[in-house]
């Protein structure tokens, strides 16, 4: 059984989940409360849980906030939702994804986004992506690929070796 509280926006118009309770391996965030659509995740939401194997994200998320999947073991696989703007510090810290793809909207990557995700191999930038922060890849230690623009701007000390970055060329 999937337990969530909310919280109603300051915008009026949607609402933050707010803390989850559950054993279940396969979990469906709703996607919408009390005919408000479901748009933050916030922190720890699923911190520690490592029961989870994958998610089900609604359309209408737009931010994950700090250390949501930290811990998540068994989460080897995260498909995020197409509107997803904002991805808060160290929103997948310790969680043992494999592989990220980020979509077009997501412009940063902040600092720590992806700390000590020890079994991440390869990260996909969406075009909309500007900046990787220091620390974003920090303990990736098995990060083999770094797909982004050839604008992107990427720390020195994001983590992430120089070697593995393959850079695009944007959309003409």
């Amino acid at each position: 059984m999937q337990t969530y509280t909310f919280k109603t926006n300051d915008d009026g118009q949607s609402v933050t989940v707010m803390s989850y309770e559950g054993d279940d391996a396969h979990v469906i965030i709703p996607d919408q409360y009390c005919a408000k659509p479901v748009t933050v995740l916030y922190d720890r939401l699923f911190a520690g849980h490592r029961e989870i194997v994958d998610i089900r994200f609604p359309d209408t998320i737009t931010d994950l906030g700090e250390f949501v999947f930290d811990g998540c073991s068994s989460l080897k696989h995260i498909e995020l939702p197409p509107a997803l703007k904002y991805l808060w510090g160290q929103t997948f810290a310790r969680c043992e994804a494999e592989e990220i793809f980020l979509p077009e909207n997501i412009t940063t990557i902040p600092p720590y986004a992806f700390k000590d995700c020890r079994n991440l191999r390869k990260v996909i930038c969406g075009s909309g992506t500007r900046k990787i922060y220091k620390g974003a890849f920090s303990g990736c230690s098995r990060l083999t690929e770094l797909i982004c623009g050839k604008d992107v701007e990427i720390s020195e000390e994001s983590g992430a070796a120089p070697g593995i970055m393959n850079r695009i060329p944007e959309n003409p």
